[in-house]
């Protein structure tokens, strides 16, 4: 075969369809980073970017750790490969054992897959089947809540709510209905964690119960904090009363916890913080800290329980992928469990929270800054659009704030959201609000 073949054109970027980005005016000018360390990556000259992201709510213990590179090194030199259908191999019993004791209540057993969005199918999947085997066939409804965001794939883009990521792809799954959303500016602006206003919203889920009756639902999914939308903070009070209506009603309550599981809201799981036991908790991102694709969902005993009857012989549930529990994932989530407890980052991210939302809410009075909302780590700015050209704002202060100021954050529709690495300082978070800010906001003016 010809050489030239194999090789790839210099420079050239098109092949590389980006998702979740505008990619002929990213192509026109590139953000680009070649190398990462701590709180920052390095652009293809070498300056430093900080990260306000955790590159896509995932790098929660800083880039590169060497105790993480180091064990995912000697992992792919020991084991490359395992497969986990009829066979398997030590570590990934290993991080299931140690995920389950971090998750409360009897959350205790793990199945594994490679992201949020199969997370968020596989729960579903559980949910579904678990309805049929104890013997509730007919509850095959889903209720997801609008401006949701539970994945890509069928499932999770079913009972997502976001109109961006559904309007394009036509039928979705049947028999999906949707909980209003919890966000209301004028009830909750400024607000510092969980909003005082909107827990009675919960009781959007006895109107749909009333509608389609109970006996139909299979499961309610909702996001504690609902991050990619904005990130919207849960009304106090809101997730208990949504838990009391599920259980009331029979009905399956998950939480997808891919942005805020492993200490984004300072604790393993926002679960935790809130005092809900959810019957299944979906995860990915932080599990590794973003270095081996790996997700994950954890379920409550009774529900691994129903499905252990029959034959032993028999599968007890008709669902995986090829790469569950990968080594080389296992290796890496391992290591990066033993970051978290070794560094105490989940109590970090808890005692910099109040640093955190002090910092955010000095943007406020900005003529640019319409709302602001701090949880744990996280903060969302929604910013005054421009009229006619939604979205057009922040990507301008995404592409300066890269190019011109070396800061990275996330965007999305006319909001901006951040949320570092839980090894930040205090000292960085002044400068990120001090400093890096104003002078974005002053660029998009």
């Amino acid at each position: 075969m010809d050489k030239m073949k194999w090789e790839a054109s210099p420079n050239n970027l098109e092949p590389f369809w980006m998702g979740f980005t505008p990619n002929r005016a990213f192509k026109r000018k590139p953000r680009m980073v070649a190398r990462a360390k701590d709180m920052y990556y390095y652009d293809l000259e070498g300056n430093k970017v900080m990260d306000a992201a955790a590159g896509l709510w995932c790098v929660n213990a800083g880039h590169c750790r060497d105790h993480i590179v180091s064990a995912i090194q000697d992992s792919v030199a020991e084991l490359d490969f395992a497969p986990t259908f009829q066979y398997a191999h030590p570590k990934v019993f290993q991080l299931a054992s140690r995920i389950a004791t971090l998750a409360p209540g009897d959350l205790n057993h793990v199945f594994f897959c490679n992201s949020g969005s199969e997370a968020a199918d596989t729960a579903l999947k559980i949910a579904l089947a678990y309805q049929r085997i104890t013997g509730n066939g007919g509850r095959t409804r889903l209720i997801g809540r609008e401006r949701g965001y539970h994945g890509v794939n069928f499932g999770g883009t079913s009972v997502g709510g976001m109109t961006a990521n559904r309007k394009m792809f036509g039928a979705y799954l049947a028999g999906v209905d949707h909980l209003t959303h919890t966000y209301n500016r004028a009830e909750q602006a400024f607000s510092k964690g969980e909003p005082e206003w909107g827990a009675h919203l919960a009781d959007d889920l006895e109107r749909l119960v009333t509608l389609h009756d109970a006996s139909t639902i299979a499961a309610v999914i909702v996001e504690p904090m609902a991050g990619s939308t904005g990130a919207l903070p849960p009304p106090r009070g809101y997730l208990k009363r949504l838990r009391e209506i599920t259980q009331k009603h029979g009905i399956l309550l998950i939480f997808d916890e891919v942005i805020t599981g492993f200490g984004r809201l300072g604790a393993a799981f926002s679960a935790e913080r809130f005092g809900v036991v959810p019957d299944m908790i979906t995860f990915a991102k932080g599990v590794t800290n973003g270095t081996i694709p790996m997700g994950g969902v954890v379920v409550r005993q009774g529900i691994y329980d129903a499905f252990m009857q029959g034959p032993d012989h028999v599968h007890e549930l008709f669902h995986g992928y090829t790469y569950s529990g990968h080594p080389v994932a296992a290796a890496a989530g391992l290591a990066t469990l033993d970051v978290y407890r070794d560094e105490k980052l989940f109590e970090r991210a808890a005692k910099l929270e109040a640093t955190w939302a002090d910092a955010a809410m000095t943007l406020k009075g900005h003529p640019l800054v319409e709302d602001i909302r701090t949880i744990g780590l996280v903060a969302g700015i929604d910013l005054k659009g421009i009229d006619g050209k939604p979205g057009l704002r922040t990507y301008q202060a995404m592409e300066n704030a890269f190019h011109d100021y070396g800061f990275m954050m996330r965007i999305m529709g006319d909001s901006i959201a951040m949320s570092p690495p839980l090894i930040i300082t205090e000292n960085q978070i002044d400068e990120i609000f001090s400093h890096i800010m104003p002078k974005v906001l002053k660029s998009v003016s």
